[in-house]
């Protein structure tokens, strides 16, 4: 149940927030403990802790490959939102932002391929502020040829402000939420 593939594939991932003293929690003597790291998957965006080799330091925002085929790792666990630090919360909506931005194409072909779900929810639907006349806008543009960035996005749909924002708070949503019945951007293992 952790974000690491045991075939040795690199899950990277940011970190969110950074304990060279190991948890707080831990009533181990310190020499007993060993640094940890929250950090955020940016393939899957599943959340997790990383327990770190000894001599390993890292900052927050830095990116790093988060399995155990990795020199830095010793181990991975994967968290809920609600197990992350008190630190690591607050930088979890920066982390995505982040991570969106340096995969533009990633999310705008988002806009690009979302799909129907049943015959009454659409992918688009997902996403907050997106009602049906929204939604059938960005697929009457779709159809005029894919968009190429946020900018253009919100150019050609009239009534779509901010697409970036728009997918930081669904995926922040699918975080946060446990209870929710689709997930887009989020992956979990089955409880």
């Amino acid at each position: 149940m952790s974000e690491h593939n045991d075939d040795g594939e690199r899950v990277p991932a940011v970190v969110l927030d950074y304990l060279p003293n190991g948890r707080p929690d831990d009533d181990r003597p310190q020499y007993q403990k060993q640094p940890i790291a929250y950090a955020i998957g940016v393939e899957e965006f599943r959340l997790f802790e990383v327990t770190l080799e000894e001599d390993v330091s890292l900052t927050i925002t830095d990116r790093f490959d988060a399995d155990r085929s990795s020199d830095l790792v010793s181990r991975v666990r994967e968290l809920d939102y609600e197990d992350l630090s008190s630190a690591a919360q607050p930088e979890l909506e920066h982390a995505i932002r982040a991570i969106v931005e340096a995969d533009e194409r990633r999310f705008v072909d988002f806009y690009n391929d979302a799909q129907p779900i049943t015959l009454r929810l659409h992918q688009l639907n997902l996403l907050p502020g997106i009602g049906k006349k929204l939604r059938n806008n960005i697929l009457e543009e779709r159809k005029r040829g894919p968009f190429e960035s946020f900018e253009e996005l919100e150019e050609r749909v009239s009534g779509l402000h901010n697409p970036k924002e728009v997918l930081v708070e669904r995926i922040l949503e699918e975080l946060r939420e446990d209870d929710l019945k689709y997930r887009t951007f989020v992956r979990r293992e089955a409880q």
